[in-house]
């Protein structure tokens, strides 16, 4: 039907435009395939040619502008894999270097160190594997542990462990494999089930993966018990295990180095600096680890694998621009957003950071392609990629929601006081909070509260008559209400982020939503 009905509308404009040949042509040239002489651009002004060939006044601007445009592309695709390295680079300051290293929040994550979006709430136990040092590595997971994944070094999913992954909180060994690994023999299976492996005269059963990457982050979630870290942190220390498998008869200790507390910096950089993170994740990794649209999007800026990263002072320029428009442009996706999707509700100042419902960020099931701002969006604000956060998975897994503005639209100032309400029975099996964060380091706020937040579990809330309970966010704190209060700062801004672990059905059919940010006047 439509080629019937584009057929005559492509003979007339063909017949208008081959009327009467132009000057030094024989035939009519159709005037959409030419190029004046000057053309005014908005973003580069005049540019300028000779029968259709550059001036070098206009090809040098061009080439300027195309490292230029190429440098903010890589900026907000290869994030992901800056975030990783950044994570990496953090471990090896705290001194976790081995595959037997760890870090461990024993006091749960306060806002000393700076970590994307990271929670007070559960103890995170943190790991780097290295899969190209110690080959096929053995993770062992305690039984009863929260949440918990493997991502790799541009932060695509690998596996789940514990409550949501194939061992379903009963804990288990998991083998992961490297990328280039052909030795074992071993079948993966599509249906999670476990794998007979043998090694150094040994046969166990491992839930066994294969990671695209050599540098892969482990971070698990230990639940809070009577709103203490004391049982997470003994099933950690007791129970959780890392190791080259070639180790597997004789396990090193782990050795664990406390996180609570410790000054330190996961983020990647937002400055030129972010390239050279990135050309170390390029030189460690195998080549096959990005696929070759983005390899030659990295390479037109000079980083490719075998290659020394030079930029002369041009480049260094440019980068430094290209940098900064991307750091722009990765805030202002995420904190002035133009997709419907990125709202839950309508009318709701509420946001998903994983717009569109896929950990993949695929629209429409892949139809549309990838979402590339949604993926900005996330990685700019949080870390952590699996499907138990964007799936509905009742009473398992994780949901978050994310608030920047309060009801009339207006960003979340420090030195004014608001409201936000928690309707009565919130849709969280394992608990639910509220974590305030701080827009320039997207890490934890730094108040005189250690810990920026508020959870059921951990805080005696004063509920609301209807059993709903009203949280006060702001510099002051509300007489007989403090366990209901958040500290916030005069002179910086910042937004929060609703947990619940263990979501039910009434937060997934929407039939239970949190309150608006409301100010007090």
């Amino acid at each position: 039907m439509k080629f019937h009905t584009l057929v005559p509308l492509i003979l007339m404009v063909s017949s208008s435009v081959f009327a009467q040949a132009p000057p030094g042509y024989k035939t009519a040239i159709p005037p959409e395939i030419m190029t004046p002489d000057s053309v005014e651009t908005n973003y580069l002004g005049e540019l300028e040619f000779i029968d259709g060939r550059p001036t070098h006044e206009t090809a040098n601007r061009i080439h300027d502008h195309l490292a230029y445009i190429r440098g903010v592309e890589v900026f907000l695709n290869l994030m992901p894999a800056c975030s990783i390295e950044a994570m990496r680079m953090a471990h090896v300051r705290a001194g976790v270097t081995e595959a037997n290293h760890a870090l461990l929040a024993e006091s749960l994550l306060d806002s000393n160190p700076l970590f994307l979006t990271g929670n007070t709430d559960t103890v995170y136990c943190s790991a780097i594997l290295d899969l190209e040092r110690d080959g096929p590595t053995v993770v062992e997971i305690p039984a009863n542990c929260g949440p918990g994944t493997v991502n790799d070094a541009f932060f695509r999913f690998v596996v789940d462990m514990g409550a949501p992954g194939p061992d379903r909180g009963k804990g288990g060994k998991y083998l992961i494999l490297p990328p280039d690994y052909n030795g074992l023999g071993v079948e993966f299976p599509r249906d999670n089930s476990m794998q007979r492996v043998t090694a150094q005269g040994t046969t166990d059963d491992f839930y066994v993966v294969q990671s695209p990457s050599y540098t892969n982050w482990l971070i698990l979630r230990g639940f809070l018990v009577d709103g203490k870290t004391d049982a997470a942190v003994k099933m950690f220390r007791e129970g959780l295990r890392v190791y080259p498998l070639e180790k597997v008869l004789s396990p090193p200790e782990m050795v664990f180095t406390d996180l609570s507390e410790m000054e330190l910096n996961t983020i990647h950089a937002n400055n030129d600096q972010f390239y050279a993170e990135l050309n170390h994740v390029i030189q460690k990794e195998p080549v096959g680890f990005l696929d070759p649209e983005l390899r030659g999007l990295v390479a037109g800026i000079g980083i490719e694998k075998g290659q020394a990263f030079q930029p002369d002072q041009r480049m260094r320029a440019i980068l430094k621009d290209s940098a900064a428009v991307g750091n722009a442009t990765s805030r202002s996706i995420a904190f002035d957003s133009r997709d419907e999707q990125a709202y839950l509700y309508e009318g709701s100042q509420w946001k998903t950071a994983f717009v569109g419902g896929d950990y993949r960020w695929l629209r429409d099931g892949g139809l549309g392609g990838r979402n590339l701002d949604a993926r900005t969006l996330f990685f700019y604000l949080a870390t952590v990629n699996t499907p138990a956060m964007a799936a509905e998975i009742i009473g398992a897994g994780s949901q978050y929601a994310w608030i920047d503005s309060d009801s009339a639209g207006d960003y979340l100032e420090g030195d004014k006081n608001y409201t936000l309400t928690i309707p009565a029975d919130p849709p969280a099996k394992d608990f639910w909070s509220v974590v305030v964060y701080d827009p320039q380091t997207r890490s934890e706020l730094q108040t005189d509260q250690p810990l920026p937040s508020r959870n059921n579990k951990r805080d005696e809330f004063v509920e609301n008559d209807d059993g709903s309970v009203t949280l006060f966010i702001g510099p002051d704190a509300p007489e007989g209400k403090e366990n209901n209060w958040i500290q916030t700062v005069p002179g910086k801004g910042w937004f929060a982020i609703l947990r619940l672990y263990g979501p039910l059905e009434p937060w997934f059919d929407k039939t239970w939503r949190p309150g608006e940010i409301e100010i007090i006047k």
